[in-house]
């Protein structure tokens, strides 16, 4: 019998994906010259694309060019060339799955050292303790730069469609803009933007809205939700929920439940909070909540390693399975449990006590693997995570002196 993980699933888009495992998206920082996808990313997508995955979605691609989460950012706007799309997508459907991009805006979450612009629904930055000066202080948008967002939302999926992606995720968790939007904590404002969870809602509402409206019926439309932020106060299960129920009449196909931001980095299971104490699947106690009133599909990110966990996820009424560190690990882990094989050997555990620099080792030690992928070599699951991180920090140096070479130079609309 053929296990329901290698099932396909109907979207309401019409699509089809051919099993329920998803490669969830993983912030690659690999953009080449002018902010755009190369080779690099498309060797990496070719070699993730013939491993078993149904979906693949793209780590984080910026929507204005002015505020990207690290300098290697990938951009893609009004004024991007879309032939480096175009073979993108190519790349990551030649084993047969679907390719989403993810598009996301940072808003308050901008390294302090970059250029361009830092906004938040309010002007409250992050909150590190003695990291907290990683990041730069946030100006509260204006409501014409909050349309201008909504617009450019609409612009890159858009365009991800003409370059021959099959969907678009929009990012509104992990404490990035809309992520921000949503959070009380974060967003105190008093206008039609703040306050009650409708209004904190509006503007992802508006930009799913926008995005339905600029793509095909037949363009899938997912949503990156956090089940919960993890801090006193803040964006819980329950708002999720209903956030879910107002998504539902929008035309969404698929909503993924994580959990986290840079304040509580629940999504590489460093949370404070018990309910993503397990090794494996973070999240599936809140998702175990939601599946049962969700509407819409739901996807979970968050520590799946094992076949015989995706299984009880799957279980559970969880629709897709999510995996990300453990794809950058071993690319063709579907197709070893589809042969009933597992990952020979996890990634090295980060046990550093400073919370938020084990968070930003565990994540220079997933890119530290995804960048072999895309030379073609195999993963070293065993660097050191003071290596990987000395390491990601000098190409992030570097990337920025290109960045703010790029950002400085007039550019056309394509």
């Amino acid at each position: 019998m053929t296990s329901e993980l290698f099932s396909p699933l109907p979207l309401r888009s019409g699509r089809v994906l051919k099993n329920r495992i998803a490669k969830a998206a993983m912030e690659e920082n690999m953009a080449g010259d002018g902010q755009l996808p190369d080779e690099q990313l498309f060797r990496l997508y070719r070699r993730w694309a013939v491993g078993g995955t149904g979906l693949l979605i793209t780590g984080n691609v910026m929507v204005h060019a002015e505020a990207l989460t690290g300098p290697a950012g990938v951009v893609l706007d009004e004024h991007a060339p879309l032939e480096p799309f175009t073979e993108w997508a190519k790349a990551a459907k030649s084993g047969g799955g679907a390719i989403w991009m993810q598009i996301n805006h940072p808003g308050r979450q901008v390294a302090s050292d970059m250029p361009g612009v830092v906004w938040g629904p309010t002007d409250i930055g992050v909150s590190l303790g003695k990291h907290s000066s990683r990041f730069g202080r946030p100006t509260a948008m204006t409501p014409q730069q909050i349309e201008e967002t909504v617009a450019r939302y609409a612009v890159t999926a858009r365009r991800a469609e003409e370059a021959g992606f099959d969907g678009v995720e929009v990012h509104a968790a992990h404490g990035y803009l809309l992520s921000q939007f949503l959070s009380p904590l974060v967003n105190k404002r008093t206008d039609q933007w703040g306050g009650s969870l409708e209004n904190r809602a509006r503007m992802l509402l508006d930009i799913v809205r926008a995005v339905r409206a600029a793509v095909s019926p037949s363009f899938a439309v997912g949503v990156k939700l956090n089940s919960a932020d993890f801090q006193r106060g803040g964006f819980d299960a329950d708002d999720a929920r209903q956030v879910i129920e107002m998504l539902e009449p929008l035309g969404v196909d698929l909503v993924e439940l994580s959990g986290g931001s840079y304040e509580s980095p629940a999504m590489t299971g460093r949370s404070t909070d018990t309910r993503t104490q397990a090794r494996e699947a973070y999240f599936l106690d809140l998702a175990k909540d939601l599946v049962g009133t969700s509407p819409l599909p739901l996807m979970l990110t968050g520590g799946i390693t094992k076949r015989v966990t995706a299984e009880r996820v799957l279980d559970s009424g969880v629709a897709v399975i999510g995996m990300g560190t453990a794809l950058a690990v071993t690319p063709d882990l579907p197709e070893r449990w589809r042969r009933d094989r597992e990952a020979d050997r996890p990634m090295r555990p980060v046990t550093w006590s400073d919370k938020a620099l084990a968070s930003a080792a565990s994540m220079a030690q997933v890119r530290h693997q995804m960048r072999r992928l895309a030379r073609g070599n195999t993963p070293r699951p065993g660097t050191h995570p003071a290596i990987a991180l000395i390491s990601e920090q000098l190409k992030q140096r570097k990337a920025l002196r290109g960045y703010r070479t790029w950002l400085a130079k007039p550019r056309s609309a394509a």
